[in-house]
């Protein structure tokens, strides 16, 4: 029996019962193009026709053999035309995203029956060009995009963080983090999400840094003790910024991080205070005491003298340094309901009046050390904002 496959409408062949015999019979001398008219037709009378389960099931396996098929172009029509369709089946699209990339993409780009399994597996079975399209893919699934973060090198995950619709969850971004952010396109992207949870974006900085003090430029330009100082006081300056900007479950997450590096340190705490970032503050305070977190913000807005200093005790100062957060936080209460005034530099102001001639040990030298820099920071910036307004006025 011949069949003139490509002359002939799916549906009168359908109507015909063809077996599939007598397809693989016919596909054996057929040229690559006629196959690959075959392999549209068979795949569109699939997905648009209701057919009976026979006839259905004729296609199907017709389908499942074409997959084998040694010219590319007969599974790369197969896979245009299913790869829109939820009415595709699952398993030949799921064999067609394990072919070769160009016949692959189509379906991984598009299938809405490929699940996050197939997905998963596809990831973790795949060579790297598969994992550069599943990440991709349009609202690519939760599962995916940690399968991804898992194992993915840097040209998959760049694709994954450019990939806007896709479902990145913030474990998945901290994994991603913990991986490579000591690549720079990683770390760029990384910084450029609002969603990027706040203790990973303090862990870039410290890549950050790590990258500055490991440049030669750099190297060259400084002393090794200007550069240690350098990128320290950047390091504490953008972490003090990210404090501020975080709120709810965040908060403690950022405190806990900084508390298990060590971070938590006197100066860093004076440097939180002093810039404003109370609730911030206040939640650090609340992980070295053990105290909850509204006790803590309870007794800094209005405890007594005894239960302020309780609470600075408990958590590890003590002394000269104590009496200066115990000032620290007065300034505040004072300053904070005040019309007009500018807290930062009141607060910086009035700490070295009191405390500049009593910087004895090493502690109470960092804390006005860092202090003295804010007023400095703090008149730099008045002064740059008088200018830019006797500027405007000149002009």
């Amino acid at each position: 029996m011949r069949i003139d496959l490509p002359e002939q409408s799916v549906c009168l062949l359908l109507g015909r019962r063809v077996i599939v015999q007598a397809f693989l019979r016919w596909s054996e001398k057929a040229g690559a193009g006629d196959r690959s008219k075959a392999a549209t037709a068979l795949a569109q009378a699939y997905v648009q026709s209701t057919l009976p389960q026979d006839r259905q099931d004729s296609a199907y396996d017709a389908m499942t053999f074409l997959l084998d098929d040694p010219s590319p172009k007969v599974r790369l029509a197969l896979a245009e035309t299913l790869a829109h369709s939820p009415l595709a089946p699952r398993p030949i699209i799921f064999a067609l995203a394990e072919d070769q990339p160009d016949i692959a993409c189509t379906v991984i780009i598009h299938s809405p029956v490929l699940r996050e399994t197939d997905l998963v597996d596809l990831v973790g079975n795949g060579a790297a060009i598969t994992r550069a399209i599943i990440a991709a893919r349009p609202r690519l699934d939760a599962g995916a995009c940690a399968a991804l973060a898992e194992i993915g090198d840097i040209l998959e995950l760049s694709i994954l963080l450019e990939n806007a619709s896709a479902r990145i969850t913030p474990f998945t971004l901290r994994r991603i983090a913990e991986r490579h952010a000591q690549h720079a396109e990683i770390r760029d992207l990384l910084l450029e999400r609002d969603d990027l949870p706040a203790d990973v974006r303090y862990a870039i900085v410290g890549h950050v840094g790590a990258a500055l003090a490991a440049s030669s430029l750099v190297c060259h330009a400084m002393q090794p003790a200007r550069l240690s100082a350098v990128i320290r006081d950047a390091s504490d300056a953008a972490t003090v910024l990210i404090a501020g900007d975080v709120s709810g479950e965040a908060l403690p997450l950022l405190a806990e991080h900084l508390r298990a590096n060590g971070d938590l340190t006197p100066a860093f705490l004076m440097n939180v205070l002093c810039s404003g970032k109370l609730a911030f503050f206040a939640q650090a305070m609340s992980n070295l005491s053990g105290l909850e977190e509204r006790q803590v913000r309870s007794i800094l807005v209005t405890g007594r003298h005894h239960a302020m200093k309780a609470l600075f005790q408990s958590t590890g100062l003590f002394g000269p340094v104590l009496d200066i957060f115990m000032e620290a936080t007065l300034l505040w209460r004072e300053v904070a309901n005040v019309p007009y005034a500018n807290p930062v530099a009141e607060l910086s102001s009035g700490l070295l009046a009191k405390f500049s001639d009593k910087a004895g040990d090493a502690t109470m030298r960092e804390l006005m050390h860092m202090v003295e820099k804010m007023q400095m920071a703090q008149q730099r910036d008045r002064a740059r904002s008088l200018t830019t307004t006797l500027v405007a006025q000149a002009a």
